[in-house]
């Protein structure tokens, strides 16, 4: 394999590795939490990529002003789904918030469907996301390397701000053991709010990335990055938010070179091989690849 097959690769992967992580810790803030997986976390994606798609076809706002309104967006959804949706029945069975989190997506699919259009809509975005450079001879678009540098910069600060403030320390705290982080005096609602807004801004900044690929939004776009971020938190390790970065640079990995190993006529196949080897994880190591701190409780 030659040189410049070896970095287009490594590029690659590490953009979608980047993109993955992303989605994946939009999954796991919530989860370490409140021991749900959040159903509705693909139509927070959705809601930033049709922001994103009205104000840059309807409006003559800066680019920067429609991808930051974009991204808050997704922060708004997420913040008023666990307002409205979720907290009343926080005190609910583990099985009622799951449904809620299953109505929540399917109401809000519906509203797209119903509200906008069942049709995808094409997204206009900053013409920078569509440039390409030449790197160590491979050219690339600039915004793999937007990606790779983006998602750098968000993991170092989530990691000063789960270690150096006081609400990243209730958040460890809860997410370790929520009833004695509230006997100690950690607020519920404040660490729970947090959470889910938190995974609204990682499912905006996500939704500009993802529709700069696709080039499009449509009312069920939001269950391609859910259904990888929980593969990739089932690979990486659901209790830990380390392990959910790696499991989503390890499926970019194993996407990739299943991409340039299997044969043309297999490559329809690619995805439900990634299903046997998530079934794998689940069998043979359950906790993920990295083991993170569990507490058998839910949030109540």
């Amino acid at each position: 394999m030659s040189t410049q097959i070896l970095v287009e690769f490594a590029i690659n992967t590490l953009s979608m590795g980047s993109l993955y992580a992303l989605i994946a810790l939009g999954l796991v803030f919530v989860f370490g939490i409140c021991q749900m997986v959040n159903f509705a976390y693909g139509e927070f994606f959705t809601v930033s990529a049709y922001t994103l798609y009205f104000l840059g076809t309807f409006s003559n706002l800066p680019w920067f002003l429609v991808l930051t309104i974009g991204i808050g967006a997704g922060v708004s959804i997420a913040f008023l789904c666990e307002l409205i949706a979720f907290r009343p029945f926080r005190g609910r069975s583990l099985e009622a918030l799951l449904v809620t989190s299953f109505a929540v997506s399917v109401i809000l699919q519906r509203i797209f469907q119903i509200g906008i259009s069942p049709r995808s809509r094409a997204v206009p975005l900053p013409a920078i996301l569509n440039q390409t450079v030449t790197l160590f001879g491979v050219t690339t678009p600039l915004r793999n390397y937007l990606i790779i540098i983006t998602t750098v910069l968000l993991l170092v600060t989530f990691t000063l701000l789960m270690k150096k403030t006081p609400l990243g320390v209730a958040m460890r705290g809860a997410a370790e053991n929520f009833t004695i982080a509230r006997l100690m005096g950690v607020p519920a609602n404040l660490v729970i709010s947090s959470a889910f807004v938190i995974s609204g801004l990682l499912a905006g900044i996500v939704a500009i990335f993802w529709s700069s690929r696709t080039g499009t939004v449509e009312p069920m776009v939001g269950s391609g990055p859910l259904l990888i971020g929980f593969i990739s938190v089932v690979i990486g390790g659901m209790h830990s938010l380390p392990g959910s970065v790696v499991g989503g640079y390890v499926y970019a990995i194993i996407a990739n070179v299943l991409s340039l190993t299997l044969p043309t006529t297999m490559l329809s196949f690619r995805d439900a091989i990634m299903f046997v080897i998530v079934i794998a994880f689940l069998v043979l190591r359950p906790e993920g690849l990295i083991r993170g701190n569990y507490q058998e409780e839910r949030v109540g």
